[in-house]
């Protein structure tokens, strides 16, 4: 049997180097390169040992242990025995993640006769399994599952972080209250130039049973002022809490969004409540969120105007709330 030393050096580098490195991004750590390429050669090296015969005593769990410790010092240095601890919890699930991964690929593949020739019972009745796995398929299957499971964690976070920014949002006009899910936008900037009031912008589905019927599946692709110049015919008893809004879309002329003067807004986001009755509900003929995690983009004023108003009243030792924080 002819064995690639140098081949299974580089090919253990880039493991080492990969596994390295998602570690660093789990646990939001800049890596130094030299550091890096150090911690990934060290574990190169260590693979490499298993060929040389007077070395055969380093493959045991407490030298396997001891090099791990080895690598992610070299690698991450020590910052603090609980930093250190999370990385090395981070590192054997990045680890374990990808050996299962192979595992299963592997396993998934095989066929029945296949699996069955590789399972044979021992003399005390026990029963063991006989495991060849390729070493290019190794390879590809490896950085295989890294990339999904960072693909999967990167879409975690995604959803972490939005999930920081949602809140309930309930619209109150005369008898109707509407009730959903606003994602804070910090870079919304609509407002209505003439009341200068903020607009938040709801799916008009919500709005469906409403508005008059001849509106339904028009306000998406149909100008607003037509669609308001249909109102003489119409008997809708919200028209006096009708708004135009100018605005402009990313790549497209001004355009006008349909909107109402509601009696009250109240937006509910990290256990803090805030009400308010200055805001406009400009209504949006399609989905905000293509997999229905809300349904209104808040306008940020709806929050920094309230809580502005909270820390003034507390500093000026009011004893009351203001009105527009609940």
């Amino acid at each position: 049997m002819v064995v690639y030393v140098d081949l299974i050096f580089l090919t253990n580098l880039c493991i080492d180097g990969a596994l390295i490195g998602l570690t660093a991004w789990m646990r939001k750590t800049k890596l130094v390169w030299w550091r890096w390429l150090l911690s990934a050669i060290v574990g190169a090296l260590y693979v490499v040992m298993m060929f040389v015969p007077e070395f055969d005593f380093m493959f045991t769990f407490l030298i396997k242990f001891g090099l791990s410790l080895v690598m992610l010092g070299i690698a991450f240095g020590f910052k603090g025995l609980q930093a250190f601890m999370r990385t090395l919890g981070t590192f054997y699930v990045i680890n374990f993640v990808a050996a299962g991964g192979i595992l299963g690929v592997h396993y998934m593949l095989q066929s029945s006769g296949e699996l069955f020739n590789g399972i044979w019972f021992t003399a005390s009745g026990g029963m063991s399994f006989d495991l060849k796995i390729a070493f290019g398929f190794t390879f590809v299957v490896f950085f295989a599952v890294l990339f999904l499971f960072k693909a999967v964690q990167s879409s975690k976070r995604k959803t972490d972080r939005m999930t920081t920014y949602l809140g309930k949002v309930e619209v109150s006009i005369d008898e109707v209250t509407i009730s959903c899910t606003g994602l804070l936008d910090t870079g919304n900037q609509l407002t209505d130039p003439l009341s200068r009031m903020p607009v938040m912008v709801m799916e008009v589905s919500l709005w469906q049973d409403m508005l008059p019927a001849a509106w339904k599946g028009r306000l998406k692709d149909e100008a607003p002022d037509n669609l308001i110049m249909e109102l003489d015919q119409e008997d809708f008893h919200w028209q006096d809490r009708l708004r135009l809004v100018p605005y402009r879309g990313i790549n497209k002329g001004t355009a006008f969004m349909l909107a109402m003067k509601p009696d009250r807004v109240k937006v509910t986001m990290d256990e803090m409540c805030y009400e308010t009755t200055k805001v406009l509900i400009g209504l949006d003929g399609g989905v905000l969120s293509s997999d229905g995690k809300y349904q209104a983009v808040i306008h940020p004023e709806l929050v920094q105007d309230a809580a502005s108003a909270q820390s003034t009243a507390i500093s000026a030792g009011a004893t009351e709330k203001p009105l527009n924080v609940v």
